[in-house]
């Protein structure tokens, strides 16, 4: 059963949402909002189902000339260090950088200092992707030393 409701979109908007239809070819705007829809649910699911563990990757770019910023960004996560495991740093251009993050923990933590540094003044992209971390905090490594073969 489909509900039928009534939203008002800004034309900045619609027009983003209309050029994602013609680019993926769905059928009409209620097709489309629908799956952008799954995916915000799915983006923000982590958070709302109670705190669980997650792994994490945070990609952002950012303009490595604004002032004070890689300091900035640093102090953030020398503040949280226990969050991250990874970071990978590449040059894009003269004045942009971008940086992936790894975090793991737990999911409003992961998702708060996400949002601390997409929202720093220079930063110009940021998105999160959240993953839940069902290891239960074990590490699993490979060791060949162990392995039976028959």
């Amino acid at each position: 059963m489909m509900q039928r409701i009534t939203i008002s979109i800004d034309d900045d908007l619609m027009e983003e949402i209309d050029n994602i239809i013609k680019q993926k070819n769905y059928q009409n705007r209620s097709e489309a909002i629908r799956d952008l829809t799954r995916t915000g649910i799915q983006n923000s699911s982590l958070v709302v189902e109670g705190n669980p563990p997650c792994v994490a990757a945070l990609v952002y770019v950012y303009d490595h000339e604004s002032r004070e910023l890689s300091k900035r960004l640093t102090r953030t996560f020398h503040e949280q260090h226990d969050l991250t495991l990874a970071s990978l740093h590449v040059h894009l251009d003269h004045g942009s950088c971008m940086e992936v993050s790894m975090l793991k923990g737990d999911a409003e933590r992961v998702g708060q200092l996400a949002e601390q540094v997409i929202t720093e003044r220079g930063v110009r992209y940021g998105k999160l992707v959240m993953v839940p971390d069902n290891s239960g905090g074990h590490v699993h490594h490979h060791d060949d030393e162990h392995s039976h073969h028959d």
